[in-house]
């Protein structure tokens, strides 16, 4: 990798897009440089539906992190959701011509690139093809199959596919907003990547994003990705329920849901109420939390079972399958107070929330390591992986220094001579200016003289 490589990552989300400039520092840990925020207001569950709205959103999230580090960004790792994403599992195969010489990076793209051309539904395209277990002449559970040596290399992939036309409008936004697209990663696997450690991935683990359109899970177990899914329902329904459970306005909403709000009901007291102020001189509203938290209880139960569906899909059940780990709780709803509980509660699993901090180098600010940043943290680590340089320093501009032409030696030597040459000539005309002056001075003393002394003369007579 560069010395200065400097990573660009994209997080195009349904209520904020995040840009995140970083870099790696001598410690290996991500350094980051500059952050912008803006509130994205052209996607809906992670699907972009106003292309214009969305190029300004981007546009304006670029700047501010352009200002905040002093980087011009060029090109950009971008984050996919939605709920056009679907993952399968397939198996495929090549036959080596040399079982001779050892396995190389080549036989692995090739392997890749095959599984790449594979046929979709009309309108899908595939974003990963992810390998996992792979089995030389019939050798199987092998995670790593470079420098050994075989005639057949078979693998198991793990394939994310996505709706082409919403993966054109997303490189659209990307391009018109002045960006070049140089990788596209899936969300959860972006947040996996900043929020769960190798251990976890290991022993078995979900990664639960909750995020404000989408709630995103991606399963890890043997250090591979196993499963994939994207549940249409993220913070923005909580929102709406509150919205319409309460009679208030959206931004209201929001507010009672981030200050108040609680996934479990019991926590409230019956007496315990919020006053709202009321639209246009009406009389405030007032709200009793424990029916909000019932109402926000409703709605993240419901999320999670559908989570949970997903997790007994992949064969939690199984122990061969089983997550130790638990399950981890990432993105701006895994803030809700108590949500770790009700997860528990549901699911019976081990839980914790996820910061990305652990990634972050130490002089990192409190607010980066909040859940919030997980998939912008991630997607920034992508693009360190992919070695590209996306910004570059701004260059200030200096005024031009004066151009000093200097004079040939001849032609100085030359004006000394004449000014010499001047001063010679004037010399003798001060000269006899001066002499001039002096008998002009004489003359008149004396005449002044004999002026006095008749003066003098005529008064005495």
């Amino acid at each position: 990798m560069n010395k200065e490589s400097i990573a660009v990552g994209l997080d195009i989300g349904t209520t904020k897009i995040v840009a995140m400039i970083g870099k790696k520092n001598e410690y290996g840990k991500l350094e980051i440089l500059g952050v912008g925020k803006s509130k994205s207001l052209g996607v809906h569950r992670g699907v972009v539906n106003n292309i214009t709205q969305t190029i300004q959103s981007i546009q304006q999230a670029i700047l501010e992190a352009e200002n905040d580090s002093g980087y011009k960004i060029n090109d950009v790792v971008v984050g996919i959701a939605g709920q056009h994403i679907r993952s399968i599992q397939h198996s495929d195969y090549i036959s080596r011509k040399n079982p001779d010489e050892v396995i190389g990076d080549y036989d692995i793209e090739q392997l890749t690139s095959q599984v790449q051309n594979l046929a979709m539904l009309p309108g899908e395209e595939i974003i990963h093809a992810l390998p996992q277990e792979f089995k030389i002449d019939g050798q199987s559970e092998i995670l790593e199959p470079i420098g050994m040596y075989g005639a057949r290399v078979e693998s198991s992939f793990h394939i994310v596919v996505g709706q082409a036309a919403s993966i054109r409008n997303l490189g659209r936004c990307v391009k018109n907003a002045g960006l070049e697209l140089t990788g596209l990663t899936l969300e959860p696997l972006a947040s996996a990547d900043a929020v769960l450690s190798e251990e976890e991935k290991e022993a078995g683990v979900a990664l639960i994003d909750i995020g404000g359109g989408t709630t995103d899970l991606a399963i890890f177990k043997n250090g591979v990705i196993r499963h994939t899914a994207v549940i249409p329902f993220g913070g923005n329904v909580i929102t709406e329920d509150i919205k319409e459970g309460c009679s208030i306005i959206e931004k209201q909403a929001e507010l009672l849901k981030t200050r108040f709000g609680s996934a479990w009901p019991g926590e409230n007291k019956d007496n315990e109420i919020v006053s709202i102020p009321g639209l246009r001189g009406r009389e405030p509203k007032e709200i009793s939390l424990k029916n909000l938290s019932k109402i926000i209880h409703a709605r993240v139960v419901e999320i999670i079972e559908q989570v949970y569906a997903e997790i007994k899909l992949y064969g939690h059940d199984e122990p061969k399958k089983k997550l130790i780990a638990g399950i981890v709780l990432t993105g701006g709803g895994s803030q809700l107070k108590h949500i770790k509980q009700l997860v528990e509660y549901i699911t019976g699993m081990d839980t914790r929330i996820g910061y990305p901090n652990e990634h972050l180098a130490g002089n990192s600010s409190e607010e980066l390591s909040s859940p919030l940043y997980a998939t912008s943290v991630g997607l920034v680590m992508e693009s360190l992986r992919n070695q590209t340089n996306s910004a570059t320093p701004f260059v200030e501009m200096k005024a031009p220094e004066p151009v000093v032409i200097p004079t040939p030696q001849p032609e100085i030597e030359k004006i000394v001579e004449n000014v010499i040459e001047e001063e010679e000539v004037k010399k003798p005309q001060v000269q006899e200016q001066k002499q001039e002056i002096q008998e002009r001075k004489k003359k008149y003393d004396f005449n002044n003289l004999l002026g006095k002394i008749k003066e003098f003369l005529d008064n005495v007579e």
